[in-house]
């Protein structure tokens, strides 16, 4: 069962996941953490594992998701969670590969519609909004820390490693590197 569970999750994270990873992690959330298959802790763990990792976070969830359900469900051994990450990875992927192989033909061939420029024009404030709501949803005490002076420090390095980004020509790889070197000192 707990496979089905799965494939129902990732098959709506797949369909409804709009704007990329850091859009989706809402309803990753929600899908993930709200039936305690992982706690909150883990999830924040996941995502930072995740930007640090080659791939989209939608789908390096869903294969860490899928190797770790079953066996908090009682399906212990690598094979249950390898077919678990190999279930949720295709599953997560296939809603998009469909509707990318569908629609790609006809936006290429109406791609100056008005119709087509007003879709799109239309989708980027949700986008913006889902990946701000994402931002939010990270500023939780797993990351920021549950004590007053901890938030002021964490906002701290969070506000000066965004400033470093924006406005110098420093790589980000670098102030990440340099915000995990402080955060290691501070904290």
């Amino acid at each position: 069962m707990i496979y089905l569970k799965l494939i129902w999750s990732y098959l709506k994270i797949g369909l409804f996941g709009f704007g990329g990873g850091y859009a989706m992690l809402a309803l990753i959330e929600r899908e993930i953490v709200g039936p305690g298959w992982i706690t909150e802790q883990m999830f924040t763990d996941i995502v930072a594992i995740s930007q640090m990792t080659p791939g989209p976070i939608g789908i390096n969830s869903a294969t860490y998701i899928g190797y770790v359900a079953p066996g908090l469900a009682g399906f212990n051994g690598v094979l249950w969670g390898l077919l678990g990450s190999l279930i949720c990875t295709c599953v997560v992927v296939l809603p998009s590969f469909l509707l990318v192989t569908y629609t790609s033909h006809f936006i290429t061939r109406h791609k100056d519609s008005a119709l087509i420029k007003g879709v799109f024009a239309g989708l980027r404030p949700v986008v913006v909004g889902l990946i701000a709501s994402a931002a939010l949803l990270l500023m939780n005490g797993a990351n920021f820390g549950t004590e007053s002076t901890d938030i002021i420090k964490s906002v701290i390095i969070c506000a000066i490693s965004f400033c470093i980004v924006f406005f110098t020509k420093i790589h980000p790889i670098a102030v990440i590197v340099l915000a995990g070197v402080t955060g290691l000192i501070i904290f």
